[in-house]
């Protein structure tokens, strides 16, 4: 474990789920009905910062990185494929892209 890499990702999971709380309108749109995702919506995006951060430049290696290394903080860690997709789903947001 690295602490500063563990301050780095709770203060950024805090911020990004407080926003989402305060604007909830900038999260994505879903079905009243339909499985809940095992990956919130702030864990979604501050995976996505901290692949920022860090210059990864395919998810697949991005993801191998918090496998390894952040599991302690996203107990649930979806397929690169999964990821991909949500993630693309959520950049289109509720400005409909």
């Amino acid at each position: 474990m690295n602490p500063d890499l563990d301050t780095l990702a709770a203060r950024l999971y805090v911020t990004v789920d407080d926003l989402l709380k305060r604007y909830p309108h900038w999260a994505p749109r879903r079905p009243v009905v339909g499985i809940a995702p095992q990956l919130s919506d702030a864990e979604l995006v501050t995976l996505a910062v901290i692949q920022v951060l860090f210059r990864f430049d395919t998810e697949a290696r991005f993801l191998r990185y918090p496998h390894a290394h952040l599991r302690s903080w996203f107990p649930y860690l979806p397929t690169r494929s999964a990821y991909n997709k949500r993630l693309r789903r959520s950049a289109s947001g509720p400005w409909g892209m």
